[in-house]
């Protein structure tokens, strides 16, 4: 199950991702962005592959979003997309999202459904938590992210159930690229590549 949950990719990352997708309040809008990696960086690992290029298509209303991401894949199990659902507030500083997600590899046969989660994220100002549950296939496994925006840095650490716990400082130089430093805190077994990772990403919107 450890290797299994190695190369299990998402389609959020993180509670940054989900709140980026908090939608206005009645308006409803679509909204879609495009990006590249210089790796697939995901909680902590390099999942191989090389640069990986991703697209994300989403519609919102009312709190209420909806979408889809997909990306040129991993190493393991291919190129990829992911369906998503959920809902985000805010309320003063507070802010809490709750959604879904499901993780689609074609190349493998994992189909809708057979991979998936219940995502919770929760921010106060600059603070912010997630926690991922495992569903189907991903039963038993959770991984929580805790950091805080700094300025243009981010802050994170993450842990994922099988004890493998990391510390991303990201490095945001405007909305469009960021420079994130990956480091392992702990890898209880070390049957992991426990090497820093540096991740260049780039993300541009697409106006409708």
């Amino acid at each position: 199950m450890k290797m299994k949950h190695k190369v299990l990719s998402t389609a959020v990352a993180s509670a940054l991702a989900l709140g980026a997708l908090a939608p206005a309040a009645h308006a409803t809008e679509v909204s879609a962005e495009i990006g590249a990696a210089s790796m697939y960086y995901w909680r902590g690992f390099d999942l191989g592959g090389g640069a990986a290029v991703w697209g994300d298509l989403s519609v919102s209303a009312s709190g209420f979003y909806a979408g889809i991401w997909t990306s040129s894949g991993d190493e393991a199990l291919g190129t990829e997309y992911d369906l998503y659902v959920g809902y985000g507030t805010e309320i003063g500083d507070f802010g809490i999202d709750i959604s879904y997600a499901t993780y689609v590899y074609p190349e493998v046969e994992i189909s809708p459904g057979d991979v998936a989660e219940l995502i919770l994220g929760l921010s106060y100002g600059p603070a912010f938590l997630s926690y991922h549950y495992g569903l189907e296939d991903l039963e038993d496994y959770w991984y929580a992210m805790v950091g805080v925006n700094v300025g243009d840095f981010t802050l994170a650490y993450g842990q994922h159930e099988f004890e493998y716990s990391h510390v991303d400082v990201t490095y945001n130089y405007n909305d469009n690229l960021s420079f994130t430093l990956g480091l392992v805190v702990d890898d209880v077994d070390g049957e992991f590549n426990n090497d820093p990772k540096f991740v260049v990403s780039f993300s541009l919107p697409i106006e409708f």
